[in-house]
């Protein structure tokens, strides 16, 4: 008996899609108390009574999620509504909402860790269970750091996907990720290291596992066994947080996986990794991407400003006007509402000859995924008024051709962000 389609529909959804959407659907129904079918009122009294507690990301998603339940069932979106975009834009207006990003593990915080684990190693019995999950933490954080891996790929890794040759390095195949959206899977390769080394934390913890095949990092419980699952993803924030308190590191609460990440890209700008190489060797498609977890030696860039202040004031004397033309990158992502959705393409090419080709569009990849436009402006209020109905025309479109679209501007030359 062949499969049904519906099988494979549903793989094409991520799978944290599905999860999200099912718990904004909830929070609509069940906390706040709204029926479904919704009206563009009740749509826009929900977006109003989270306005001040929820940042407007969140509520996004939630609008996202809702479109995608009218358009399954067949009913018209009130997500469209022309007065629920403008209380949306309302909201971004007057309750903006700093992103909350986890902080850098340093590379000496990363040894305090390490040689806390290998002290009580020293102390602890070989087969008991604490040994068993030291050593597997401590292959957790060193291959988290040097990799630059996510709690979710971290849990993706199993043991028969990874080769090891000694005093050289590894090779890691990720089936998928977060970002492969087309489910390719990717190699990575983690060096051997004379100190902090991750292939010797990952041996040493698969022979003491006596581990040949399933999750590389599984469960492990009070009384030793080693469980056929993987730890899951929230588990490796809480592995985190109780070595940074263990070893008693400032604000230890606001450590999670994602320091792993932009500790290893902060260690590799401070050892003149350029950009470029950081983003192949990370996984990074957009320079956006990179710059939000890199965070430099200077990060207020009091050096950097201190020593060009003299020269900068005497070029400001001598040409005090800001240049006209402004380029811009964009980054879209396009998804269809649910199976009955035409597709993003043809979404793709409307926002691209109505929204991106009157800015002198060029295209920076073959999937229509990243852009560079140039646009003209006298000072920053013309740019954010220009680029907030290029915004919002974009999204109109989308809306319009049902599919769910995540935009971002930048200005490379800034690093100021519009989505």
């Amino acid at each position: 008996m062949s499969d049904s389609p519906e099988k494979y529909i549903q793989a094409a959804t991520r799978h944290n899609t599905r999860v999200s959407y099912r718990a904004a659907i909830e929070h609509y129904e069940v906390v706040w108390g709204g029926f479904l079918p919704a009206t563009a009122d009740s749509i826009a009294s929900y977006l109003a009574h989270y306005a001040p507690t929820l940042a407007i990301s969140t509520l996004k998603q939630r609008l996202a999620a809702i479109a995608a339940w009218h358009n399954e069932q067949g009913f018209p979106d009130p997500t469209k509504a022309p007065h629920v975009k403008k209380v949306l834009k309302g909201i971004a207006e007057l309750h903006p909402f700093k992103e909350k990003q986890a902080k850098p593990l340093q590379i000496e915080q990363l040894q305090a860790i390490d040689g806390w684990i290998t002290e009580h190693l020293s102390q602890t019995d070989t087969r008991s269970v604490n040994s068993l999950k030291l050593l597997r933490d401590r292959a957790l954080i060193l291959l988290g750091f040097w990799r630059a891996f996510r709690g979710d790929e971290l849990t993706r890794i199993r043991v028969e996907n990874v080769s090891v040759i000694p005093g050289v390095g590894m090779e890691i195949f990720i089936p998928r990720s977060k970002t492969d959206r087309s489910s390719h899977g990717r190699t990575y390769r983690a060096p051997a290291l004379q100190h902090l080394c991750p292939v010797t934390a990952f041996t040493d913890w698969m022979s003491a596992a006596q581990l040949t095949r399933g999750p590389a990092f599984p469960a492990i419980n009070q009384w030793g066994h080693v469980a056929e699952q993987a730890i899951h993803p929230a588990s490796v924030i809480a592995i985190i947080k109780a070595y940074c308190q263990q070893v008693e590191l400032p604000d230890a609460d606001e450590f999670s996986s994602h320091s792993l990440r932009r500790g290893f890209a902060t260690w590799a700008t401070a050892n003149n990794w350029d950009t470029k190489t950081l983003m192949e060797y990370v996984g990074w498609k957009d320079v956006q991407s990179a710059m939000r977890y890199i965070e430099g030696a200077d990060p207020f860039s009091q050096q950097r400003i201190q020593q060009a202040l003299p020269q900068a004031i005497a070029q400001a004397k001598q040409d005090p006007e800001l240049p006209k033309d402004t380029a811009l990158e964009i980054s879209l992502c396009l998804e269809p509402y649910s199976k009955h959705s035409p597709g993003n393409g043809k979404a793709r090419s409307l926002i691209e000859r109505h929204c991106l080709l009157p800015w002198a569009m060029e295209k920076l990849d073959a999937e229509g995924t990243r852009y560079r436009i140039t646009i003209s402006s006298d000072d920053c209020d013309a740019l954010d008024e220009a680029l907030d109905e290029l915004l919002h025309h974009m999204h109109q479109i989308a809306s319009d051709n049902q599919c769910m679209l995540e935009a971002t501007i930048r200005d490379p030359h800034t690093d100021r962000v519009w989505d």
